[in-house]
């Protein structure tokens, strides 16, 4: 049995879609907060089996996670030790359910020194693995290329990208992340500790981005730096609590000191393809803000 958390989740659906794809569905679990949501139900009329469980609740994860041979931690949407604290929980849980293997969704750059909280929390939460006693596997999964399409979002009206200095970041697909983790739990015991930085094969700053989104578009996009006090002031004047601006910050520092910018063909490997890269992931959302538009 192979248990997967966050399964109503944007990488965690697909990667139970593509688990399923390999092995048979009445192997395959999800952990999920709210059985009754749509996307949990659909699993469960596809023979998945679907129980509810929340990193706040041990009580609960054991219950989710009883009988696995391997767990899927996804990580939550949390920054901080409120983050750390839950994959604390759920790392506790799979070591008490006597699964064989815990796998964690980590992130290149993950570091005590990180200029980014999440990949800090990434550190700490590896750390947590490593003393647990029960063989582990981090995927360090690249950027995630939707993060681009969300910071050219207030771009698409004007045409102005304005944004803190950066650097190249290596914008990885979701889509390609989930069926790179639904290959690796297939094929349990691939990677012992962590992955390589599981990426697409170019890292591309926003000046690149800019120059991308005019040639899909057939508008001009001009890439504009703003001073980082200026744009979390900015941040905070549109009601983005203060904590979160500084988060973002963080990105932007972490992004300058070239912490996303390595390329590995892992990712490549695992897909048997080229992974998509951030024209495809751009064009992709540019059509299907026009459609909703």
């Amino acid at each position: 049995m192979i248990i997967v958390t966050g399964a109503t989740g944007k990488l965690g659906q697909q990667i139970v879609e593509h688990l399923l794809t390999r092995v048979p569905a009445d192997r395959v679990g999800v952990s999920v907060r709210d059985p009754q949501k749509p996307r949990a139900r659909a699993f469960a009329d596809r023979g998945v089996r679907v129980r509810q469980g929340s990193f706040t609740d041990a009580g609960s994860l054991a219950h989710a996670f009883e009988g696995a041979s391997q767990i899927l931690v996804v990580s939550a949407d949390r920054m901080g030790e409120e983050c750390v604290d839950l994959h604390r929980t759920a790392i506790g849980a799979a070591v008490a359910a006597g699964a064989r293997r815990i796998l964690y969704t980590s992130q290149m750059g993950a570091g005590e020194a990180s200029h980014f909280q999440a990949c800090r929390d990434h550190a700490a939460t590896e750390a947590i693995l490593r003393d647990s006693g029960v063989p582990h596997t981090s995927l360090r999964n690249g950027f995630y290329a939707a993060s681009a399409v969300n910071f050219l979002d207030r771009a698409l009206p004007n045409g102005e990208i304005v944004l803190p200095a950066d650097g190249p970041v290596a914008w990885t697909a979701h889509a390609d992340l989930a069926e790179a983790t639904a290959a690796v739990l297939a094929d349990e015991g691939r990677f012992e500790g962590p992955t390589p930085p599981l990426t697409a094969s170019s890292a591309l700053a926003f000046d690149d981005i800019a120059e991308i989104t005019t040639e899909l578009t057939g508008r001009t996009f001009t890439r504009t730096t703003a001073p980082d006090g200026a744009f979390r002031d900015q941040l905070v004047g549109h009601g983005v609590p203060e904590i979160y601006a500084d988060q973002v910050l963080g990105i932007f520092a972490a992004a300058r000191a070239g912490e996303f910018s390595v390329t590995d063909p892992t990712l490549a490997r695992l897909l048997g393809r080229e992974p998509a890269g951030v024209r495809d992931v751009l064009r992709h959302a540019l059509r299907e803000r026009t459609s909703a538009a």
